[in-house]
């Protein structure tokens, strides 16, 4: 019993001293079980974005023989090439076929005969201005301007023709024709030869026909070009003077 009694007081003493409170005024309680977690909140906002960081070592090589990457833009335009040296030239080709004769050909006639007209209405207008006239094969024209003789010989080899050098009557009486319409004289195509008082044509060639007026050439060298009056008769004359200009085609 004693024995007993021994046991039972030591283990209130233990049990005692054991206590978490004991010998404080306040006493905390034991702890409970832990409750069940709660719900997430809401995700927070995004923070600010950090600095740059340095750039990182080049990656590995890739393995060779990878696929070419595309194509970059095409660049701007460099600047023009020198001309190059001309290639050799090239033999020449076959002959073509062998083509039909303008007299066979009607369309081309048809236009033949068009031109023939147009050309023959304007003969006639420009002959009633008195601005040609027309000897067989040969036509007179002016164009109603006055130059001095080295300045009409170029004029008419600008239209195409020379000056006029009547050959014979007829021709002289055209270029009379243009005179008495615009009431002015004109040079021919006669100048005087080396020997004094002696007159050709310019190609050098002697006169085969002459209308000499009254008394003339009577300048002896110091006239040296060939005019014609209004009545038709040529006279020796200086070359300065301005003359109407009277071409033949």
């Amino acid at each position: 019993m004693g024995l007993l009694r021994e046991l039972l007081q030591v283990v209130v003493v233990i049990a005692v001293f054991s206590l978490p409170c004991f010998g404080q005024e306040k006493c905390a309680g034991v702890p409970g079980i832990p409750g069940t977690p709660g719900a997430n909140g809401l995700p927070g906002r995004d923070g600010r974005d950090g600095m740059k960081g340095d750039q990182g070592p080049p990656g590995p090589m890739g393995p060779p023989n990878g696929l070419p990457g595309a194509p970059g833009r095409d660049g701007l335009p460099g600047p023009r090439g020198q001309k190059g040296e001309p290639g050799e030239k090239g033999e020449m080709g076959q002959p073509g076929q062998e083509g039909r004769p303008a007299s066979l050909d009607p369309e081309i006639q048809e236009v033949l005969r068009r031109i023939e007209k147009r050309f023959m209405k304007l003969e006639g207008v420009l002959a009633l201005k008195g601005l040609i006239q027309k000897v067989e094969e040969k036509i007179f024209a002016t164009n109603a301007n006055e130059v001095d003789f080295e300045t009409m010989i170029q004029q008419c080899q600008e239209f195409g023709g020379s000056i006029a050098q009547p050959m014979n009557g007829d021709e002289n009486e055209a270029v009379l024709n243009i005179l008495k319409e615009k009431n002015r004289y004109a040079y021919l195509g006669i100048h005087e030869s080396p020997v004094p008082g002696e007159f050709q044509y310019l190609d050098g060639t002697p006169l085969n026909y002459t209308n000499w007026h009254r008394y003339e050439p009577n300048g002896k060298g110091a006239e040296n070009c060939v005019e014609m009056y209004t009545d038709g008769g040529w006279n020796d004359k200086k070359c300065n003077q301005y003359r109407l200009t009277v071409c033949e085609f």
